[in-house]
């Protein structure tokens, strides 16, 4: 209602601001969401109030313990890596020992000089053993080469792993700071609320002190009335002489009974009244009742949603995750490495592409790739967003504009591998380019258009319209 009010092109005048039942501001131009999920003042319930603070509790320390087992998690992850970051130094050097060896024994071979012989036969075998030894030691030397880049490159991922380990315990720790202090004002929350029952609750009790009290007066009232009427009848039975004539009794009688009558027509009859209040407290007893079992309802369908966003949370991350794997996998395909951030918080996304075997931190912008490159990450980006995807259909429009014949027939490889594995789903694909060089199956069929006619000017619908108004 606010929204429509405000937002309508036409709001009330000298009116600026509105506000909806949950708190939300509404202007003319933009909308702002409340953050509280309740009241934080002047609250009916206080009740309602501890348990809802106590449930949050709850979930700020089962989110704490999370955080826990995940830096236990990391740290032990972070101790394996160690130990393979020094097992690998340890290889290293290993392998650097045996190349200095095996660079020593091809010196000495080289810089052995053999007695001059006269017997040429036994100097050339000898001349191809060395040969064949050189050759070798060569050839070990080129496959100690070979482990030590390939133990350099363990030992680089280690130290990423390493460092991507230690990034995110101290993100976790970030994360845990605010947390705490939330625990601890919902704790001063409690405290607070705990202080106002029990003000209330001592109020009650002098309430209901003071009722009794007065109900006390009331019996020994009562009491006293029945003991001074049995002491006047006691005392005289009979009727009581007066000095006042009979029609001035007469008049006084007739005023207590209009008295009387008016009292009874304002405030009803005794029994009726009696009736009225058992019916309203009984009322009163179903109405509390039904606002109880509500409120037990209302509970669990907090506790029930909230089981739902925890589910929806972690879906949402794990199909993110399987998105980043798939992106980062078709790259790898044309020797390309990307980076996919999303932020679910903001509701972004973010991409970024390094063509070729460089540095992986110096990721590129999409906007200063080529069109080639461009075409080929956006390709590899869908596909990513087909796995994570359940639609019946998939379809790509020219995709293969800007590529050129290597990410063409990459692109085509990994879409047709890709529809090939998932049978139960139909992919159509859309390319000006000629698909001869397909090879031929059962599953996929390919549907050439005929050409346009270049040479038409203009469509014939004047010409048409003029002899149709001749007829």
């Amino acid at each position: 209602m606010a929204r429509r009010v405000m937002q309508s092109g036409n709001p009330p005048k000298n009116c600026r601001e509105a506000f909806t039942q949950d708190g939300d501001q509404v202007y003319m131009n933009r909308y702002y969401s409340c953050d509280q999920k309740r009241a934080l003042y002047l609250s009916g319930d206080v009740e309602e109030e501890i348990r809802q603070i106590g449930a949050e509790i709850e979930n700020q320390l089962a989110h704490i313990a999370k955080f826990n087992q995940r830096i236990h998690a990391l740290e032990d992850e972070i101790r394996n890596n160690e130990n393979l970051l020094r097992k690998t130094h340890e290889n290293k050097k290993r392998v650097k020992d045996n190349m200095r060896k095996i660079q020593f024994e091809i010196g000495d071979l080289q810089n052995v000089e053999e007695p001059q012989s006269e017997d040429i036969n036994t100097l050339e075998e000898e001349f191809q053993d060395i040969c064949v030894k050189i050759n070798a030691a060569k050839q070990d030397s080129e496959n100690a080469k070979i482990k030590l880049n390939q133990l350099r490159r363990v030992l680089e991922e280690a130290e990423q792993n390493y460092r991507r380990h230690k990034e995110e315990i101290s993100n976790i720790k970030e994360e845990a700071d605010p947390i705490k202090d939330e625990l601890g004002k919902a704790e001063q929350e409690v405290e607070r609320s705990k202080h106002h029952a029990k003000h209330y609750g001592d109020k009650r009790k002098a309430h209901v002190n003071t009722i009794q009290r007065l109900k006390a007066d009331l019996d020994s009232k009562e009491t006293e009335l029945q003991a001074s009427i049995a002491q006047a009848t006691e005392i005289c039975a009979e009727r009581v002489e007066v000095r006042r004539t009979a029609k001035s009794l007469d008049s006084e009688m007739n005023r207590l009974r209009q008295k009387i009558t008016s009292q009874q027509d304002q405030q009803g009859d005794r029994d009726e009244i009696i009736r009225q209040y058992q019916e309203a407290v009984n009322k009163y007893k179903h109405i509390a009742l039904q606002v109880k079992n509500l409120k037990r309802f209302i509970s669990l369908l907090g506790k029930i949603m909230n089981d739902r966003h925890k589910a929806y949370t972690e879906m949402r991350m794990y199909l993110s995750v399987r998105c980043k794997y798939y992106f980062d996998s078709l790259l790898s395909q044309r020797g390309y490495s990307g980076k996919m951030s999303f932020d679910h918080k903001n509701e972004t996304l973010s991409i970024a592409v390094q063509p070729g075997e460089g540095d992986k931190a110096a990721l590129n912008d999409m906007r200063s790739l080529s069109g080639g490159e461009r075409s080929f990450s956006t390709v590899c980006f869908v596909l990513s967003l087909w796995a994570i995807a359940e639609a019946p259909f998939r379809c790509l429009d020219e995709f293969d504009v800007y590529m050129d014949m290597v990410n063409r027939r990459i692109s085509m490889d990994m879409m047709l591998k890709i529809a090939a594995s998932q049978r139960y789903r139909q992919f159509i694909f859309l390319t000006p380019q000629s698909m001869s060089s397909l090879p031929d199956n059962g599953l996929m069929r390919i549907l050439r258009l005929n050409d346009p006619d270049r040479g038409q000017t203009a469509l014939p619908f004047g010409r048409r319209n003029q002899e149709d108004e001749e007829k």
